[in-house]
């Protein structure tokens, strides 16, 4: 597969970039450089290989939930700057 100038500004386009005709060649000499380099990892033998998504085993860290009391609501809006009802008060976003 190979990038050619139409590619490059069909990506631009939606990207909503205006390129030189500089920048369009340079863009597809890289990005066929990319891909070439990419196209090496079809001449590895991954045969018998399990596919994996990290490259150490993961397992999951997080603790346990723990049941524990909450801070008194009059600490909690010591520092709101406004209040109504116990809840924070913000300004409306909707008309």
């Amino acid at each position: 597969m190979t990038i050619n100038l139409k590619d490059v500004e069909h990506v631009a386009n939606l990207a909503r970039l205006e390129l030189t005709e500089t920048e369009k060649e340079q863009f597809a000499g890289q990005l066929n450089a990319i891909l070439k380099y990419a196209e090496k990892l079809n001449e590895l033998d991954t045969d018998g290989i399990e596919p994996t998504s990290h490259v150490m085993p993961m397992a999951n860290v997080m603790r346990e939930d723990q049941v524990r009391p909450s801070w008194p609501i009059e600490k909690v809006l010591r520092n709101a700057p406004d209040e109504e009802n116990g809840q924070f008060k913000v300004p409306a976003v909707l008309e």
